[in-house]
């Protein structure tokens, strides 16, 4: 707030920029040689999840430090603010709450004077009929059939979060269930995803907060005529097979759906914080309601150790402060998201979402510039698949990019050992990014002269390991409330604003009013470039 001191003016900045000026020209092996024992002291565990940050390019002393600049930052205030419902999102004049999603039935959180609880488990236990009602086809579609298909349209948040979950857990879907995702306003991806789905037996749950989202609309839109046109424009199809997410309660019932079939959420869950939400709800129908509650509970369990672990021990702040010394203070511009399992190949994605909508911030609580480095770029793939495409630049480019890699100790499969070649592969990559394989071991071995320098591996590339003991709805939780919190302690320490986005409102309204030029009556752009383009754009599809 305005009498939070910059982050440059706090005690432990100037010992940290110190820290990065000598740590920015060791290497990890010498700091593994000055101190052995830093695998030992360089880890921390909690509910079934392990982080290994020994091979970061930090030491005991810089850490100290960063624990020590945490210390004078607006973060315990502000995290104790989050967790007592207080209006933390100042520029919306919201609270942020997404705590309360997984809060146990019985728990008090308040908000405005309000316990909002008691609201939470009421949609969840609507929820958990309504999910029930499809799983066991009591729900059917206007003929009469049960329904098979069920198709998300959503978009950021309301697609990013349960198409992740979705991915993540599915090998526990419903047998006799598929499901799909439609987020793009391209009409490409809405018949793509339809493709060979029968009308009479696909449910679309149409995800909204306002009912107003301009993608998400048109899609709704979209699916709506083509379910009607199954059923020969008859209105009173709609009720069967669609049902909304959303708040917005006259403009669903316009829309066809029965406002008893709308699942609320409220204006203090940002959109990136949603999966847990109603927005949750194909994941819900997915899984069953005793897994999602499962996958809450896991939540839960990070909050609690969020809230309450020392932060030499506490998971998520280690993981945000180690944000803020690789950006602020070491200049790495860019972090890779890596995980060793393909039911996570949508969770970079995810990601980028939750941390660069979250932190890509220009402007202090106060509304003052920023003066140091904020969010990264995240970015990333599976391994093993990535090590055939980008690792080339991640162990030889001539930049550096730290890295998380996550795994999982128990296989939901395995065939002929696999899972063990899958975990070396894991292993091996922090390994060689760290230390690398210098000239002289490569001519140890022989390397013809020619070949030494193309084969040198440089290391000193930072990673953390993220190992957990097994893929299931409860650690998924975990691990998603675990980036929440480590996000929100970058951003207390850069002293952002981590939940409004005005940076997402302006294109769209830019949008908005250059619709008219591409289908009306031909007048010039706001721009000359753009004005180029709206033109070429009109020649190519006959307008004029």
């Amino acid at each position: 707030m305005a009498d939070t001191p910059p982050l440059v003016a706090l005690p432990a900045h100037r010992l940290l920029v110190a820290h990065a000026a000598r740590l920015g020209q060791a290497h990890l092996r010498e700091l593994f040689d000055l101190d052995p024992a830093r695998a030992e002291s360089m880890r921390a565990e909690a509910h079934d999840i392990h982080l290994d940050f020994s091979k970061q390019r930090i030491d005991g002393a810089a850490l100290a430090d960063l624990i020590a600049l945490l210390g004078h930052s607006p973060f315990a205030r502000r995290r104790a603010a989050m967790f007592a419902g207080e209006r933390i999102n100042v520029t919306e004049d919201r609270a942020v709450l997404h705590v309360a999603l997984r809060a146990p039935r019985g728990t008090v959180m308040r908000t405005d004077g309000h316990d909002v609880v008691p609201d939470v488990h009421a949609v969840l236990d609507r929820m958990a009929a309504f999910a029930d009602a499809v799983r066991s086809g009591r729900w059917t579609g206007h003929g009469g059939r049960r329904i098979r298909h069920v198709v998300n349209i959503g978009i950021g948040g309301s697609d990013l979060g349960p198409a992740m979950a979705h991915e993540a857990l599915l090998d526990r879907v419903h047998p006799g269930l598929s499901f799909r995702f439609v987020s793009n306003v391209d009409p490409g991806d809405f018949h793509a995803k339809v493709a060979g789905l029968d009308p009479a037996e696909t449910l679309f749950i149409v995800a909204s907060k306002t009912f107003t989202t301009q993608e998400t609309m048109a899609n709704a839109r979209t699916a709506r005529a083509w379910s009607l046109a199954a059923f020969g424009g008859d209105e009173r199809s709609v009720s069967r097979h669609f049902v909304a997410v959303s708040t917005a309660a006259d403009l669903v019932k316009a829309f066809g759906i029965d406002p008893a079939n709308m699942f609320a959420f409220w204006d203090w869950v940002g959109g990136r914080y949603s999966m847990d939400s109603a927005i949750g709800l194909s994941t819900m129908v997915a899984i069953g309601p005793d897994a999602f509650r499962d996958m809450l509970a896991g939540f839960h369990e990070m909050d609690r150790h969020f809230l309450e672990a020392p932060p030499e021990r506490n998971l998520p702040v280690l993981m945000g402060l180690l944000q803020v010394w690789n950006a602020g203070y070491m200049g790495f511009g860019a972090h890779a998201i890596l995980p060793y399992c393909q039911h996570l190949h949508r969770f970079a994605a995810y990601l980028q979402q939750l941390e660069m909508e979250s932190n890509g911030k220009r402007v202090r609580l106060d509304g003052t510039p920023v003066s140091w480095p904020t969010c990264p770029v995240i970015w990333g793939e599976p391994g093993t698949n990535g090590q055939h495409a980008f690792f080339q630049m991640l162990h030889q480019g001539t930049f550096t990019v730290p890295a998380d890699l996550i795994a999982f100790a128990m296989p939901a499969f395995d065939s002929l050992g696999m899972h063990d070649m899958l975990l070396a592969n894991a292993f091996a990559q922090a390994r060689v990014m760290a230390f690398g394989q210098t000239a002289d071991e490569l001519r140890a071995l022989g390397t013809p002269a020619h070949l030494v320098e193309p084969k040198v591996m440089p290391g000193n590339r930072p990673t953390s390991f993220l190992l957990l003991r097994e893929r299931t709805p409860r650690a998924l939780g975990r691990l998603v409330a675990l980036y929440e919190h480590a996000t929100f302690t970058a951003g207390a320490v850069w002293d952002v604003n981590s939940f409004d986005q005005w940076g997402v409102e302006l294109g769209k309204k830019v949008a908005g009013a250059l619709l008219p030029l591409l289908d009306g009556p031909a007048s010039a752009g706001p721009d000359p470039s753009t004005d180029a383009l709206v033109r070429r754009y009109r020649g190519w599809r006959g307008r004029g």
